[in-house]
């Protein structure tokens, strides 16, 4: 009962927030000793994170804990819902010497928020309802005000992850929602989160979505080299999800551009990880345009 009443007080908050245009963020941190990052999300930041840890062994830097807390398809509606229930849905994953170890496969939001003082927290939108903005009005304002309440840091960056549009021949049930066109559902995305970062004060935004969409215009887009009706096709291993090699090793480089440099100084570019602990290495050259791409997606996007 004490949940439900909290949960609803900070609905009216956070409404009362969003109205008012008050929303509390904080930049992120400068060279702190240790950074700490979480991400809030689903099977995307699940993609979007999974090569942090190599790229950071690569690079030398071994003062960085990321963890992601997730839900297979969880949207910024159930995560709300999670913290009103205190249910253990969660996957946790977390690296501390820049190599993942599970936590817990069932974790609450709680035990992800509360681990940490973190220094960085992302949030994102499920990709169905990503370029929809009326799940980001109704749903954001309440997911912040939870973090804002909840994260042992009060003074932690809130980060916004833009997803990415889905692979042309994808049959995701949701891309009838965006006409079945890559297209449409990019730039519908894109429209969210440039409103999502003004309304809610999320100025820091992780382009993924901008830096697949670039990728698809050079050779690492395998449209050209498999049949249409293949799975793994544009960057995605199955429609919607990222590749194994590509997708995922392009995603850690914007996650890495976006939130490495600006905190510790150390750009993607030039970072000699190869995916060589893994069955999906890839050459130098398919890498550098990786980055290129990451860093480009970045730059566009300040």
């Amino acid at each position: 009962m004490k949940r439900t009443i909290i949960f609803f007080f900070l609905l009216f908050v956070s409404a009362l927030s969003y109205a008012q245009g008050t929303f509390e963020n904080y930049p992120l941190p400068q060279n702190p000793d240790t950074l700490r990052i979480l991400a809030v999300g689903n099977s995307f930041s699940d993609d979007g994170t999974e090569y942090i840890p190599g790229l950071l062994e690569a690079a030398g830097i071994h003062n960085v804990i990321i963890a992601r807390l997730y839900i297979g398809g969880c949207s910024l509606e159930r995560h709300c819902r999670e913290y009103e229930e205190g249910t253990k849905d969660y996957v946790y994953y977390k690296s501390t010497k820049n190599k993942w170890v599970t936590v817990s496969k069932n974790a609450t939001i709680l035990d992800g928020l509360k681990d940490e003082p973190w220094d960085i927290i992302t949030v994102q939108e499920v990709s169905n309802n990503s370029g929809t903005y009326d799940t980001y009005q109704m749903w954001a304002p309440k997911l912040l005000s939870i973090i804002r309440k909840e994260a042992t840091n009060p003074k932690a960056a809130i980060v916004w992850h833009m997803t990415w549009a889905y692979a042309s021949n994808s049959d995701h049930g949701a891309f009838k929602f965006y006409n079945k066109d890559q297209k449409t559902m990019y730039d519908a995305i894109v429209s969210c989160v440039d409103r999502a970062r003004t309304d809610f004060n999320v100025p820091v935004v992780i382009p993924s979505g901008i830096a697949v969409q670039m990728a698809r215009g050079t050779r690492l887009n395998n449209e050209n080299r498999v049949p249409a009706d293949s799975k793994v096709y544009q960057l995605t291993r199955d429609g919607f999800h990222l590749s194994r090699q590509h997708g995922r090793y392009l995603a850690a480089c914007v996650w890495f551009e976006t939130l490495l440099k600006p905190t510790l100084g150390k750009s993607v570019k030039g970072n000699p990880y190869l995916l060589e602990d893994t069955e999906y290495s890839i050459t130098k050259k398919d890498a550098r345009l990786c980055q290129k791409c990451a860093v480009k997606a970045v730059e566009s996007y300040r």
